[in-house]
């Protein structure tokens, strides 16, 4: 299974990054606005932090999702 990043910015200093699953799972986006007047909230990010905040979510879906398979083929003993 694959975890892939997409960056979608029709709009210029504006956009997402998608978080994007090859499992069928639904995506997961975060959103950016490089241009401080346009931010609509303290929270909303600018695009190196949401790029960072989208590679943190990537590698802990890929280390969740590892150790998940690990446990499905782990036998319980009877």
């Amino acid at each position: 299974m694959s975890i892939r990043i997409i960056k979608h910015d029709a709009v210029p200093q504006t956009g997402s990054f998608e978080v994007r699953f090859s499992d069928g799972r639904p995506s997961v986006y975060f959103y950016w606005d490089d241009a401080a007047s346009r931010r609509l909230s303290p929270e909303q990010m600018d695009s190196e932090r949401a790029l960072e905040a989208a590679k943190t979510f990537r590698e802990a879906s890929g280390k969740s999702l590892n150790s998940s398979v690990v446990r499905s083929y782990v036998s319980p003993s009877q």
